[in-house]
């Protein structure tokens, strides 16, 4: 398949004219390549790192000549681009070896099987809408209940078997035995959501990126908020979309390995 028609056939899934306003989703790097057979290094974030890995695949042979990221690599135009600037970098590499940078990030995240129904489906969860919809069917977070309550240890304890954060966070002066049975989930920075979430009657409620007042906020609308990290809770939307892409007629394709958590937490 050409990367083209593999393209096309993505955004008929998952449309970039979803995106939010805010956003950047699609190309970032075009260099040439919409013709040639589809070789797809598959990401989070696209940084040097996975940039090289692709070059090294391409060295033994491997025919990488797209990486499709979640994370977009340009959020706002540059003003400038100067050697040793990291977006510089990327479109010199991408032009020099061939190849192309693509993004698809709050479109995917809407999708069945985007980052928040991946997140509901390692959960179990039931019964499945979104916290807020955008369209029919679609939108942003999942809430969702499990076959059978169980206690709140028990949910972190599977949060961290099945997502293996580096730090689980959650909200303070709760009772670990209390009984739980209806979730929300959001990967990525869902702190945002949380009034959303409320509104749903969630009790717990699994995403990203939230600050302490939020925490705060959160305990005050007797909502328990659990924060398991970014790279946590979207990475295993990444290796859906290699399962995704697996089974259409791509010459490679293969989930990255050079990926990073940015953060590292001092034991």
């Amino acid at each position: 398949m050409k990367i083209a028609d593999f393209i096309k056939d993505f955004e008929e899934w998952a449309n970039p004219a979803w995106q939010d306003s805010w956003d950047n989703c699609g190309w970032q790097i075009e260099p040439g390549v919409l013709n040639e057979e589809a070789g797809v290094l598959v990401c989070l974030t696209p940084t040097l790192a996975v940039m090289h890995e692709a070059i090294a695949l391409r060295s033994k042979g491997i025919p990488v000549n797209l990486i499709f990221a979640h994370h977009p690599l340009i959020f706002s135009a540059p003003k400038s681009l100067r050697s040793g600037n990291p977006i510089t970098e990327m479109a010199r590499l991408s032009f020099t070896h061939n190849i192309g940078v693509y993004s698809a990030h709050t479109n995917f995240d809407q999708v069945q099987d985007g980052t928040a129904d991946v997140l509901a489906q390692i959960l179990e969860l039931q019964e499945v809408t979104p916290v807020v919809p955008t369209q029919s069917g679609l939108g942003y977070g999942r809430v969702g209940t499990l076959k059978e309550a169980i206690t709140l240890e028990n949910l972190l304890a599977t949060i961290q078997i099945k997502l293996n954060p580096p730090n689980l966070l959650f909200s303070p002066s709760v009772d670990l035995q209390q009984s739980i049975q209806k979730i929300a989930v959001l990967g990525g920075s869902g702190a945002s959501f949380i009034s959303a979430v409320v509104k749903t009657k969630a009790q717990v409620y699994l995403t990203s990126d939230c600050k302490f007042h939020q925490f705060q906020e959160s305990r005050d609308k007797d909502l328990i908020l659990v924060d398991a990290g970014h790279y946590a809770t979207e990475r295993p939307a990444c290796q859906r979309l290699v399962e995704k892409f697996q089974s259409l007629k791509l010459s490679f394709v293969q989930l990255s390995q050079k990926d990073e958590d940015f953060r590292v937490f001092y034991q």
